[in-house]
């Protein structure tokens, strides 16, 4: 029997992970559809009149299975990949986009749950089960439930062929990552580099069997060469080397995979009725409509841009003042950022770097969230795990009553794909009156340990792992009946709010008390070191804002327009970028062939809600600020309307609800240092 179909006999219903082969993932994903297939036929063979019981709540339950499969493998496949696993991903993802469609363009099935939501004022229905009926409706009519048979056929086509399209645009980028080495050889040439950096390049070339130091575009290694090392000529090899990845007219060149993807999503809008992919996916956010997008991103940028071009300019005579740099570049941006900051703040991030233990920082954001809300981590080694440095945790509250199961993945691996998120491997929800709890894990890249040195974070690495724990803590304290409105289902512009707040502790002296003390001496930060995190944490926000608002503009222009007529991705990039762009185009990069956020991930029309999450963070921490950064009435109220509520209510009334009033901007502008406080 594959062990994936069948129940988990395990402690606390965890993944079995050592017990999984990658052979048995093909085969448990053709029995799982084939269950839920049959799920599906039982509801639609029912005798009895369509109910929200019998039609909407058992839609709602079925395929819990195949859900638990889905999970375990393409998590997997981001954070723990191999050629084998790439491969089913390609078969897999086609037969579950086929299986998307027979549900969704099922039409007796669509009548049944046709029927209960015409009939749902005359229902006694909770929110929640508002919600859920609503969801449901949607998801059939806004999938093609509605469109005749011709162009249902047609839309199936469109989504297999996107969902093997996105596959391989994400292969490819991972695929370039692993493929760029840079080895060097003369010590000369690390001029710059701290110590631990050092360090760590030649633990790498050594696990490589290779003598001297090596480089690679994983962000611990890249982000630390690009900040800090002298030699110009191989800041600028790295950075081209990175905004070149799946841009070579190669094998793995992703510019066919770009303009394929966009065109299909807009083929497919078109057939459902939407004007663009952009106007389809944006009925679904608090944006509503591109227009609202563009508006939001054009008045953020006008308030940034004096800022960023003073900032630039700044930047510019610096760098002509210090070594003579005449044409500052982008592998310029960083280096000569981080004097100017040093200069400025008598500010170093390898100073900070001491202070910030891997360890003490997950105690710290642990810390953060036991004052605030009451929880408790416990480190636990009877769960499996998909890999020996994955770290596991179970979250209780006060009560002692199980609140989650945590898991947490640090490190950079030629299996893991760059950057850092939140995921669920089983999410909460109520059944027969129990309420299961979640499995929730943060994947990160952070900079390894040494043989001589711990894993020391620098304050950016701080904050992203500070970021992903608020994912993960609005996944954990999820309290909601139904798994498709539970954690972080909610709409998309509404699920950074959680992250992005939680990084506002890391610049308090109340929160880094806890947690930031030297790793040799444990002495605590000195206070002095915290003003100045405080009073550089605007630094360079002109620029940095512009530089967000871009990757929002250029994510509108591929789905906010009909982009049939695009046939060079480059030129299509330099247009999106022509209001923003301070730095001389490099034409051997490009930035969408691996912008793996919109064309493999889910932020497609979704980019600007990093900037709309932050108006919502800057104006709900001014509320704890006011009332102090762990008073436990505000934490409370941001648990029970925000944190706990998932996706069961629209967002701005759980805003309104914990705030009690709408955002508004001038929070972040303040603090961004882009008006007077």
């Amino acid at each position: 029997m594959n062990i994936l179909n069948t129940p988990f006999n395990t402690t606390y219903n965890t993944a079995p992970f050592s017990q999984i082969k990658d052979a048995d993932f093909l085969p448990a994903f053709k029995i799982a559809i084939e269950d839920a297939r049959a799920e599906i036929d039982t509801i639609i063979a029912q005798e009895a009149d369509p109910t929200f019981e019998n039609t909407i709540e058992a839609l709602e339950f079925s395929g819990q299975q195949l859900d638990r499969i889905s999970s375990i493998f393409f998590n997997l496949n981001s954070a723990e990949t191999n050629d084998t696993i790439q491969k089913i991903a390609q078969e897999v993802s086609p037969l579950l986009s086929e299986f998307g469609n027979d549900i969704t363009l099922n039409e007796d099935l669509f009548r049944r749950v046709k029927a209960v939501y015409d009939s749902k004022d005359s229902l006694d229905l909770t929110v929640e089960q508002q919600t859920l009926l609503d969801k449901q409706y949607k998801s059939f009519s806004r999938n093609g439930a509605n469109l005749p048979k011709d162009k249902k056929q047609k839309l199936r086509a469109i989504d297999k062929e996107l969902s093997q399209l996105k596959l391989k645009f994400g292969e490819n980028v991972l695929a370039e990552t692993n493929n760029f080495e840079m080895l060097i050889t003369n010590e000369d040439e690390l001029s710059g580099l701290p110590e631990g950096v050092m360090e760590a390049a030649k633990q790498l070339a050594e696990s490589k069997n290779k003598e001297g130091w090596m480089f690679t575009l994983d962000y611990p290694s890249y982000i630390p060469f690009m900040t800090y090392a002298d030699n110009r000529a191989l800041r600028e090899k790295l950075a081209i080397a990175a905004g070149k990845k799946a841009f070579k007219g190669d094998a793995l060149d992703n510019q066919n995979n770009v303009l394929q993807i966009a065109k299909l999503r807009f083929e497919r809008a078109q057939l459902l009725g939407y004007k663009t992919h952009a106007h389809f996916v944006l009925e679904e956010r608090m944006a509503k409509a591109p227009q609202k997008v563009e508006e939001f991103l054009e008045e953020l940028a006008v308030k940034a841009k004096p800022a960023a071009l003073r900032e630039f300019e700044e930047l510019q005579e610096f760098a002509k003042e210090l070594d003579g740099i005449n044409d500052l570049q982008k592998w310029d941006s960083a280096y000569y950022a981080e004097k100017l900051k040093q200069k400025r703040f008598d500010l170093d991030d390898e100073k900070l770097k001491p202070y910030f233990k891997l360890e003490n920082v997950i105690d710290g954001a642990f810390k953060v969230a036991q004052k605030l809300f009451g929880l408790e981590f416990e480190e636990i080694d009877t769960i499996d795990k998909y890999h020996e440095e994955v770290l596991t945790y179970k979250v209780t509250n006060a009560e002692g009553e199980l609140v989650s199961i945590f898991y947490a993945d640090f490190f950079p691996r030629s299996g893991k794909r760059n950057g850092a998120w939140m995921t669920v491997y089983k999410p909460q929800f109520v059944k027969e009156n129990k309420n299961e709890r979640p499995h929730i894990s943060i994947v990160c890249n952070f900079t390894k340990p040494t043989k001589t040195k711990p894993s020391l974070l620098t304050f950016n690495e701080v904050t992203t792992l500070f970021h992903e724990f608020g994912h993960a803590l609005h996944g954990m304290l999820a309290n909601t009946t139904y798994p498709s409105l539970s954690g972080t289902s909610v709409y998309w512009d509404f699920v950074e709010l959680p992250s992005q707040i939680f990084e506002n502790w890391c610049y308090e002296k109340e929160a880094l008390e806890l947690f930031a003390t030297h790793y040799q001496t444990g002495e605590l930060i000195s206070m002095d070191l915290v003003q100045k995190i405080k009073d550089s944490s605007a630094f360079h926000e002109g620029m940095q804002t512009l530089r967000q608002l871009s990757f929002g503009l250029l994510d509108m222009s591929w789905h906010g327009a009909d982009p049939t007529g695009i046939t060079d991705v480059k030129a299509q990039e330099l247009k999106a970028f022509e209001g923003t762009q301070l730095f001389p185009d490099v034409k051997e990069n490009c930035m969408s062939t691996s912008f793996s956020h919109i064309f493999q991930g889910g932020y497609s029309s979704g980019y600007y809600s990093y900037k709309w999450a932050e108006v919502l963070d800057a104006d709900a921490f001014e509320f704890f600020k006011e009332k102090g950064i762990f008073d436990k009435e505000v934490a409370t109220k941001f648990k029970d309307n925000v944190l706990s509520q998932g996706g069961i209510e629209d967002p701005m009334i759980l805003y309104k609800r914990f705030r009690g009033k709408e955002p508004q901007p001038e929070a972040l502008l303040k603090r961004a240092g882009l008006i007077e406080k």
